[in-house]
């Protein structure tokens, strides 16, 4: 048996229907964050199945810098959740209703740089 682009486009939406389940039935952000990571491999896996298919090296490039804003969201995410942690102690995103009081510095935390 042979495995055609059938077989990766089959395995992809699989694997891209469960982050989505993940992101709409999950309520920790951490897991949410986990399942976008899964929506965005799934992406790269048509990508380089249509790539190999069309013999066109243009859909590995794109998978490529896919990767790069992955991590980048990976490193930005993660920071928010942390400061977010700090500040409120919970990572919910339900709990989590108002980024204001998040983002919120108080005069006495302010320092003069100049």
């Amino acid at each position: 048996m042979t495995i055609t682009t059938t077989h990766y486009l089959v395995l992809a939406a699989i694997v891209f229907c469960i982050g989505l389940a993940g992101v709409s039935i999950r309520k920790n952000a951490l897991v949410m964050f986990m399942s976008i990571e899964l929506m965005l491999n799934a992406a790269n896996l048509t990508f380089v199945a249509y790539s190999q298919a069309l013999d066109d090296i243009a859909g590995q490039v794109v998978v490529f810098f896919i990767l790069v804003v992955a991590a980048g969201e990976v490193a930005v995410g993660l920071a928010l959740m942390v400061a977010i942690f700090r500040r409120k102690n919970k990572t919910s995103p339900d709990e989590i209703s108002n980024m204001a009081e998040i983002v919120r510095i108080d005069d006495s935390e302010v320092t003069n740089v100049s």
